[in-house]
C-alpha cells in the first residue's frame, strides 16, 4: 500500500539575528518517515526535540524566515494521480488542502480558539472556507461535528464562548473543528496536555473512535510514552531535531535499540520500580540549537559512545524488518 504521507529528508533551520554565521538553529535535521492510510504514528521526544516544528512544517505554517528543505509527498484523497509535494504547492492550493484533507489539533485550545467568537461559529467558519454551503448548512455541520465528538447538548453548547467551556470540552471543540471536513490526515499536537487523567482517557478514546469512524491517518505528537502506547501503531523517537529510532509499538517498548530510547523507557516508573532507589535519569542536557555537534547529538550523554559517534551523523539503518535506528553502536 502506498503511503498517505511520505516525508523525505526534511530539515528546518531558523536564522539567528545578529550572527555573522550563515548557520542558524537547526530545529529538524534529515527527517524521513512515512504514514500509511488509517495508520497512527506516534512522534515522541522531550521538549525542544523538534516535534511541533515538524508538524508545522507539514502544515506549511512555519514563519517566512524558516528555511525548509526536503520533500513532503501527500497522496490525493481519491488515490489517483501523483502525490503532490506539499513544500512546492502554490499557496492557494495549500490553503485549499489545509483544513480539508490535512487538519491539525493544536496544543493549547484556549489560545487556538478565538475568545470572542462562539465555538459553533468557529467550526462553521472552517466548513464555509472549504465548501459552498449556506450559513445554515455550515452551522448544522458544525453542530453535527460537535455531536461526533460527544459534546452533550451540542446545539446549545455551540452558542457558548470558549471561556464558558471546561478544558476537556474546549479540546473536543478543537477536535470537532479538525474533523468537520472529514480530512484524510490529522496531526494531533499534544492533544491531552494539561488535562486530568480522566479527561485525558476520554480524549484518547474519542480519537480512537474517530479514527475508526472516518478512516483517519494520524500523527500523534506527545512527550508521554504511556499516552503514545495507547494510540500509536508505530512510534518515531526524536532527539535534538533528529529521528533516532522508528519502529512498531512492540519494537520500541520491548526491543528498543537506541541508547536514548532505552533511557526514556528506563526513566518511566512502573509498579515494579524499587521505591527505595532514586528514579533513573539521563545525565546531561540537550545541546542548544546553535551548538549541535556534527555527529550524533546524543553522543555527549551516551554511555555507549565510540569515536565514530562524534565525527558525523550516523545513518538511519534497518536493524530488523520495519525497525530503524540511527546509531553506529547498534549498526556497526
Amino acid at each position: 500500500m502506498l503511503p498517505l504521507l511520505d516525508v523525505r529528508r526534511l530539515s528546518v533551520e531558523f536564522p539567528t539575528q545578529g550572527s555573522a554565521s550563515t548557520q542558524g538553529i537547526l530545529a529538524v535535521r534529515d527527517l524521513s518517515l512515512t504514514i500509511a492510510p488509517c495508520e497512527v504514528l506516534g512522534l515522541v521526544g522531550e521538549s525542544g526535540s523538534g516535534k511541533s516544528v515538524t508538524s508545522l512544517a507539514l502544515m506549511r505554517l512555519l514563519p517566512p524566515q524558516a528555511r525548509v528543505a526536503g520533500e513532503l509527498f501527500f497522496a490525493n484523497a481519491n488515490g489517483t494521480g501523483p502525490a503532490p509535494d506539499l513544500l512546492r504547492l502554490p499557496d492557494e492550493d495549500m490553503r485549499s488542502l489545509r483544513g480539508s484533507q490535512i487538519a491539525m489539533i493544536f496544543q493549547e485550545p484556549m489560545t487556538a480558539l478565538n475568545p470572542v467568537m462562539r465555538v459553533g461559529e468557529q467550526i462553521a467558519e472552517a466548513v464555509a472556507v472549504h465548501a459552498r454551503v449556506t450559513r445554515r448548512e455550515a452551522w448544522d455541520r458544525a453542530v453535527a461535528a460537535m455531536e461526533d465528538v460527544a459534546i452533550p447538548d451540542a446545539a446549545v453548547r455551540a452558542r457558548d464562548y470558549p471561556y464558558q467551556l471546561s478544558g476537556g470540552m474546549r479540546q473536543r471543540v478543537m477536535i470537532a473543528m479538525a474533523v468537520v471536513n472529514r480530512p484524510a490526515f490529522l496531526i494531533a499536537d499534544e492533544p491531552t496536555t494539561a488535562l486530568d487523567v480522566t479527561v485525558q482517557a476520554q480524549i484518547l478514546d474519542l480519537l480512537g473512535e474517530l479514527r475508526s469512524k472516518f478512516g483517519l491517518a494520524m500523527l500523534f505528537i506527545s512527550h508521554d510514552l504511556a499516552v503514545v502506547s495507547q494510540v500509536a501503531d508505530r512510534i518515531a523517537v526524536m532527539y535534538s531535531g533528529n529521528l533516532v529510532e522508528l519502529g512498531s509499538k512492540r519494537d520500541i517498548f520491548h526491543a528498543a535499540a537506541h541508547p536514548y530510547t532505552r533511557g526514556l523507557l528506563n526513566a518511566v516508573p512502573t509498579l515494579k520500580t524499587d521505591r527505595t532507589r532514586p528514579l533513573q535519569t539521563i545525565e546531561g542536557t540537550v545541546p542548544p540549537g546553535l551548538a549541535v555537534p556534527p555527529g550524533c547529538p546524543f553522543e555527549p550523554r551516551c554511555d555507549f559512545r565510540i569515536a565514530e559517534c562524534a565525527r558525523s551523523l550516523p545513518p538511519l539503518l534497518e536493524v530488523a524488518p520495519g525497525h530503524w535506528v540511527r546509531c553506529p553502536v547498534v549498526n556497526p
